[in-house]
């Protein structure tokens, strides 16, 4: 394996990135964090988000909405 595929463990590092939609918590409730930074983006991009969402879906909206508004950068 070369030293660039090692996951190094720390946040951001696509190596440790696994899809929102192989979480075993994917179901559980979002987090407030996850809320409140979703219900920031969706309120600049203009859009509505449940207050009942997912983490998993949470985790996809909000990489959506960052890719919209600008701020995943």
């Amino acid at each position: 394996m070369s030293e660039e595929n090692v996951n190094t463990g720390q946040a951001g590092d696509p190596t440790a990135e696994k899809d929102p939609s192989d979480w075993v918590t994917g179901d559980e409730p979002a987090t407030g964090a996850q809320k409140s930074y979703l219900h920031t983006l969706a309120r600049q991009a203009g859009e509505d988000v449940p207050d009942d969402i997912t983490k998993a879906d949470a985790s996809k909206k909000i990489d959506e909405l960052q890719e919209e508004t600008g701020r995943g950068q």
